[in-house]
Order: structure tokens, then sequence, then C-alpha cells
């Protein structure tokens, strides 16, 4: 039985040619937004991974849209030449699609990065004024945001567009937009966490205008070739939250928008939240909203462990793809593994087709190793 995991999916230009995602992993080992030679390490091993894609981690579109002081930014020129020098890595000797999730922490901005040796939360020191709908913190403790104004609003959407039109630059293959977890986008679409009593606050289709006023945006600047697609949380898991109802009508939405994938997590707007988290939990959140739409791709997330599991995602039309961040960190190697649990084929690259079941014990295939990129 051919795989469905490993077959290929197209969006706009782009064929992915398995729907195995690499999704967004914070490494927070960047300096003033600029990635360092630990993100050539990171990105690298993914970029040869025989994924269908690989997204960048959560990386802010202005300083403050940083969720700490060691996040990804791409709002600078040092910011743009420092990630173009990894892309270009990638692209040398890659074979897998990159992309980058653009992003805006608001009010979970300015705080503590892992390995830094602080405790989680706000930096005690040398942090930055946050923004957000309304001026509510995220917990108790928590500094409030400043409640963005018409000219932060614009400020902020501009932002995003700078960014997308960097990225371009750079030669992502694809964009996908963060509004899960708390962050700003999805702080607009929460009543939890917007409080506002204008045309942005109020009733679902106010909280929805904002991040459909970015889509927009950012869909006018990127190639109409290349995809553009979000990640949202389908709920708050919080009585009177965003819930699975209200990400159908964002999702339509977006899909009449010509949104090239939806991504679908959970939780994360606020710190009280009861997720019952366990093996592939997001995934019925997932296949609601696949059910609702007409066609647009959907992405399933959350403690997918295996290739079986993954393929029976697919095969049974819960999801159109699979992505996977945690089980990836632990093993870089799982699409491979996949592919042959299930069958099928996947692209590695030559320098370690010996490692290969079909191919262990027999010499290295004759393969002409690129350029390496300029420094």
């Amino acid at each position: 039985m051919d795989s469905a995991l490993f077959s290929p999916i197209r969006l706009r230009g782009l064929t992915l040619k398995n729907r195995v995602v690499v999704a967004p992993m914070c490494q927070y080992s960047a300096t003033d937004g600029s990635a360092s030679d630990w993100h050539v390490m990171h990105m690298g091993q993914f970029a040869i991974s025989g994924s269908g894609a690989f997204i960048c981690e959560a990386t802010g579109v202005n300083p403050e849209g940083r969720i700490s002081d060691r996040c990804l930014g791409l709002y600078s020129d040092d910011n743009e030449n420092a990630l173009a020098r990894v892309v270009a890595f990638c692209k040398a000797w890659g074979n897998t699609p990159v992309g980058i999730q653009l992003a805006h922490a608001g009010r979970k901005g300015s705080t503590t990065a892992a390995g830094s040796g602080l405790p989680p939360g706000p930096l005690p020191q040398g942090g930055w004024p946050t923004v957000a709908p309304s001026a509510l913190p995220f917990a108790p403790g928590w500094p409030a945001p400043l409640a963005l104004d018409a000219a932060g609003l614009a400020r902020t959407r501009d932002a995003f567009v700078t960014a997308a039109v960097r990225a371009q630059r750079i030669g992502f293959d694809l964009i996908e937009l963060h509004a899960a977890h708390g962050y700003l986008l999805h702080q607009f679409l929460s009543p939890l966490s917007n409080r506002r009593t204008d045309a942005y606050g109020g009733s679902l289709e106010n909280r929805l205008r904002f991040p459909l006023e970015v889509f927009d945006a950012v869909r006018a600047a990127w190639p109409a070739d290349k995809p553009l697609g979000i990640r949202v949380s389908a709920t708050d898991w919080v009585d009177g939250g965003w819930t699975v109802e209200d990400t159908i009508v964002l999702a339509r939405a977006l899909e009449a928008r010509g949104c090239d994938f939806f991504h679908v997590s959970s939780g994360g707007n606020t710190p009280d939240a009861a997720i019952p988290a366990g093996p592939g939990y997001q995934v019925s959140l997932a296949a609601r909203i696949k059910a609702a739409l007409a066609a647009m791709p959907v992405v399933a997330v959350g403690q997918v462990t295996s290739g079986q599991q993954a393929e029976t995602i697919v095969r049974t039309g819960q999801a159109d793809m699979v992505a996977l961040a945690r089980a990836m960190l632990f093993n870089p190697h799982w699409t491979w593994q996949a592919a042959a649990e299930l069958g099928a084929e996947t692209a590695y690259p030559y320098q370690y087709a010996r490692c290969h079941p079909s191919l262990r014990g027999t010499p290295i295939p004759p393969g002409k190793p690129p350029a390496p990129p300029a420094r």
C-alpha cells in the first residue's frame, strides 16, 4: 500500500515531496535578533531531513515582537544578512524547502530566554515595554502591556509586511504567520485578551479584523507563487475564551482569501488553561476544522511521535499534513525512519546513503557535492 504521508502535496508553486513538516522551534540563540552559528547547525540538520518542509522558528517582525531577548528577528539589515547566510547554507546542501514563521509576541514578549539561567517570566532588567490589543497582563505579576492605538496597529501590520519582503530577499520558500500560543494575533482573536471597544474588539467579526488585515497585507507583498499559511490555536481551553467554532469562522475567512495552509495548535493565551495533553491530543481539533473547509490544507500537530501515527492521521483524512517539533529535536532523522517504517522513500544526502536500510554495506553512490555557500 502506498503511503499517504509520503505522497506529494502542492501549495501554489511549491510542491512538497511528502506531508511531513518540521514545525518551528524557538532556539534562544540569537543576538539582537540575528541568527548565529547555532542556527547554521540547527537549520542545516533539518534542511537535509527529507521532510516536506522545514519552518524556521518564531521570528519577531520588530524588536518588541520578540518573545525573549535571545529570539530571532527579521527587522534590521543585520538580521537579514545573518539569516540569509543560514538559508544560503541550507539551500546549498539541503533537500527540503525552508519556510519562516513571522511572529509578534505582544504581551508575552520581553521574557527570559531558555538557557539564560533566569526563572521563566518577564525580564528583570533589560526588557522592553510590550503591546497588546488591551492593557491586560498575561499573568499576575507581569507588566501591563500598552494597548495598540491606530498608529500602533498600522506600524505592526507594516512590520509584518517589511519582514515578508526581507524573507523574500533571503530566499525563503514559504511563510507561516503565528496566530497561536497567546502571541499578538491570537490576543486579538480571543475575548480573554481583547477587550477593545473599537472596530477591532467586541464581536467575533471585529476580533478577526486585525489578523485578517495582517494576512491580506502580507499576501499582497509576498510573491503570488509562494505559499502563505497561518498557525492558530484552535481553543484557549478556557470557558469564555476562543473556541473551535470561532476557529472555523476564521479558517473559512482565510480560505476565501487564498490562505495556503492552516496549522492547528491550541492554548497558550492564559497561564491557567487545563490542557488535556497526550498523544495526538490536537488532531481532533484539526479534523473538525478540515471537515468544515472546502479545500484549504490543514496541518495537525501535537505529540505525534511515530510514522504509523502520522500515516493514520493523513490516510484517514483528519489532516493533510503532520507537523512535528519535539520529536524532531529528539531525532532529526525522524522522516527517514518514518519512510523506512512505512515502506516509502524520501530524500537523503548521498554522503549518508550507507545508513539507508536498502543500501547498507554498499559503496557510497556517485555524487557531486554542491559548492559551499559564500561566507
